[in-house]
This record gives C-alpha cells, sequence and structure tokens, in this order.
C-alpha cells in the first residue's frame, strides 16, 4: 500500500503541477524540495496509509485491543500530516487531499487484500509482473520542464517495493516464511527489557545489511553506467539523467527489497536473535 499511495501522490504532483506555499507568509525549514510541487501530501497519503494498512491487517496476526491501535494509528498520521505545515512544505489542502486519497485507496482495496496477497505469494507470474510493471512506472514517469527528486523518489519506492515483493515471493516457494510461532492470531509478546534488547540488536544489525547493500549495489551499478554511456566518473549530474538514474536507483534499491525480505530475518536466525 505505501508503494500504490506514493507512485500516485507522485504522479498526482507532477501532472496537477500546483506550487507548495509561498514564502513568506510561511517559513519554509526544508528547502531540498523546493522544486517539487505540493498537491497532494505524500507524506500524509504515507503516514495514512502504513498506520491504517498495519491496524487492519494486524488483527489476523497479532491479539491487541483494537481502540488502542486505533488511537496508535490517528495520532501517528496526524503528527506527521501537522509537521508538513509546521515546517512550511504544504498547505492545509494538501494534507487533507492526502489523507484523503490514502483512505479512499485503502477503502476500495480493502476487500481484496487476501486475494492480492495470495497471489502476490504463489502466482510463478508475480515475479515478472512486479518488477515488469516496476520497471515500467519508472520509465513513463512524467517528465517536467526542470529537474525535480521526484522521478528518482519514485523509482526508489518502485525498486524497494517491487524487491521485497519478490523476496517475499522466493521465502513462500522455499517454505521460509518467518511467519509468528503458534495459532494465529498470537498474543502480543510483553515488552521486557530482553525484547527490547532483541529489538535494537535486529534494528543495528537490519541498518548495516540494508546500508551495506545500498553502497555496494549503487557503486556498481553507477560504474556499469557511466561507463556504458562513456560518461566521466567526476560528473555528479549525470546521474539526473533518465537513462542512468532510473537504472541506478531502481536496481539500487530492488537489491534492498531483496536483502530486506530474504537475508535479513535468516541472519537474526543464524545469531539468534
Amino acid at each position: 500500500m505505501w508503494t500504490v499511495v506514493m507512485y500516485i501522490g507522485q504522479v498526482m504532483k507532477d501532472v496537477l503541477k500546483l506550487p507548495r506555499p509561498h514564502s513568506p507568509p510561511v517559513v519554509k525549514l526544508e528547502t531540498r524540495v523546493d522544486a517539487e510541487y505540493g498537491l497532494p501530501s505524500t507524506h500524509a497519503m504515507a503516514a495514512t496509509a502504513i498506520s491504517f494498512t498495519v491496524l487492519l491487517s494486524a488483527p489476523s496476526r497479532i491479539q491487541f485491543q483494537f481502540e488502542v491501535g486505533l488511537l496508535i494509528a490517528v495520532t501517528l498520521s496526524s503528527l506527521v500530516c501537522l509537521s508538513r505545515l509546521y515546517t512550511g512544505m504544504h498547505s492545509v489542502l494538501d494534507v487533507i487531499c492526502g489523507a484523503l486519497i490514502s483512505a479512499t485507496l485503502l477503502f476500495l482495496t480493502y476487500p481484496y487484500w487476501e486475494t492480492l496477497d495470495h497471489l502476490q505469494l504463489t502466482s510463478r507470474l508475480s515475479p515478472i509482473v512486479v518488477l515488469t510493471l516496476a520497471l515500467l512506472l519508472s520509465y513513463t514517469y512524467p517528465e517536467l520542464d526542470h529537474y525535480s527528486t521526484t522521478r528518482g523518489d519514485t523509482t526508489t519506492i518502485l525498486g524497494a517495493g517491487a524487491g521485497s515483493s519478490v523476496g517475499y515471493w522466493v521465502n513462500e516457494q522455499l517454505g521460509k516464511t518467518f511467519e509468528p510461532q503458534g495459532v494465529l492470531p498470537v498474543p502480543l509478546p510483553t515488552l521486557t527489557a530482553n525484547v527490547l534488547a532483541l529489538g535494537t540488536a535486529r534494528f543495528l544489525v537490519g541498518v548495516v545489511a540494508l546500508v551495506g547493500t545500498r553502497q555496494v549495489v549503487k557503486t556498481l551499478s553507477l560504474w556499469v553506467l557511466y561507463s556504458w554511456y562513456r560518461v566521466p566518473k567526476n560528473d555528479t549530474s549525470a546521474r539526473r539523467r533518465r537513462e542512468i538514474e532510473v537504472p541506478y536507483k531502481f536496481t539500487t534499491y530492488t537489491a534492498v527489497g531483496l536483502v530486506n525480505s530474504m537475508m535479513v530475518n535468516r541472519v537474526f536466525v543464524l545469531l539468534g536473535i
């Protein structure tokens, strides 16, 4: 859902081309994305989609009080939405539209989540369809009359989503799905010092694995592409060209998604964490 709503939001920005709030009167605390358009707020879309997708899907796997989960989901998504106003990145309309678009997508797709999940994990065509579709959407991203980070960011998201999807499919074929032990839904584990320590260890191992994967694959893919297109290695601006930006970001983050979904859990098991 994160991949879906982010792609839709990014494309809408560059098709509608509605500007971000003017400064002044707002005080912009972020300047990296000045070249991007405003409506809808993809942060609001992502926060709403992630919070409520977890809330709606978790009861089938973990026992918890739904009202508490709802309060947490509303609080987290609201804080992100308010932060976009505070940093001067979006208007109230941008944020409201972003949250409403995600809510609409969740409402329309929720009845089909189980079916889509089953197809994604079991169909022989799943890896081919996911990789082909994600790469096609990356290459056909709307062109602008100026450079913006939205195409690269969108390619990053599509690559990570595609890599994770393929990794989960491979796990399913190998019978290594790392399901919670016991009859689902399982009780929510008690938050103890040992659980916190294990969680911290997993986090640190995961960060090292994913950052290392990103650095290695990014370096190799850029070296290959620069050599292929005969671009000087010190020409960092060449990374903005579609024929270089799309394949290097897609390859890099597809690899990150694969490592995240296939390798990291296996490392946790080997390390006993």
